[in-house]
């Protein structure tokens, strides 16, 4: 998984396998604004699990702007 560019947001992906916890870092403009953290089960997180995250950090955002 690499990378993730959205709504000029861009998601980095880092996770644990050992520890079955990852974490979204967000970055906008280059610089980091949040990290989001979750856990997993299994060899790595589901992209379907990280596509939410995504969509629902995106959503939350940039609902309410014109």
């Amino acid at each position: 998984m690499g990378a993730i560019e959205h709504e000029g947001y861009i998601f980095e992906i880092e996770y644990s396998v050992l520890l079955q916890k990852g974490a979204l870092h967000v970055y906008r403009d280059g610089e980091l604004i949040e990290e989001i953290e979750f856990a997993f089960c299994g060899e790595k997180p589901d992209e379907q699990q990280i596509e939410a995250l995504v969509s629902e950090y995106v959503e939350q955002k940039t609902s309410g702007r014109c």
